[in-house]
This record gives C-alpha cells, sequence and structure tokens, in this order.
C-alpha cells in the first residue's frame, strides 16, 4: 500500500465524518440557520465527493457534475437565506 492510497482512504473517511455531522446538525439544529448551514455544508461536501471521484477514477467527467452540485448548492443557500429574513420559515416549534 502505497502513500497516496492511504491519504485517498484518509480523505474519503473524513469526508464520511463530514456528511454524518452535518446530517446530525440538519436534524437537530435548534434553528433554521443552523439547517440551512448544514444543508450548504453537505452541497459542499458533494462537490469534495465528487473530486473525490475524480481522483479516484481519473474521470474528467465528475468535474461537470462537481460543478452542477455548487452551483445547486449556491442557489438553495440564497433562496433559504431569503425565506429566513423574510419571515417565512419559523423558527418556533411546530404545534
Amino acid at each position: 500500500m502505497n502513500l497516496f492510497s492511504l491519504a485517498i482512504g484518509f480523505s474519503t473517511f473524513v469526508l464520511f465524518v463530514a456528511l454524518v455531522c452535518a446530517g446530525i446538525r440538519i436534524v437537530k439544529g435548534p434553528t433554521s440557520a443552523d439547517r440551512v448551514v448544514g444543508l450548504d455544508l453537505m452541497g459542499i461536501l458533494g462537490v469534495a465527493a465528487a473530486g473525490m471521484a475524480v481522483v479516484i477514477s481519473g474521470s474528467s467527467a465528475f468535474i461537470d457534475i462537481a460543478l452542477g452540485v455548487a452551483l445547486v448548492g449556491f442557489l438553495s443557500a440564497v433562496a433559504f437565506a431569503a425565506f429566513i429574513e423574510n419571515g417565512s420559515i419559523s423558527e418556533g416549534g411546530e404545534r
């Protein structure tokens, strides 16, 4: 096992741990802003996963996927921020 394979394995593990932490923040987040940040982080991790797929497979087709995920993640973060600012998403618990 060479150093490159070890680095790829470690990076994949760290990416998975970050994905789990972002999922926990989305589920447990006390406010809507926390959930939006967790969702934005998941988008960034999706771009990172596509980048890892480029490194592992050597195919440059995953770069287009990474750009698409980044664009959708940015637009969704902007849309959620506008909803939170306008008060469309309630901060209190549902009753």
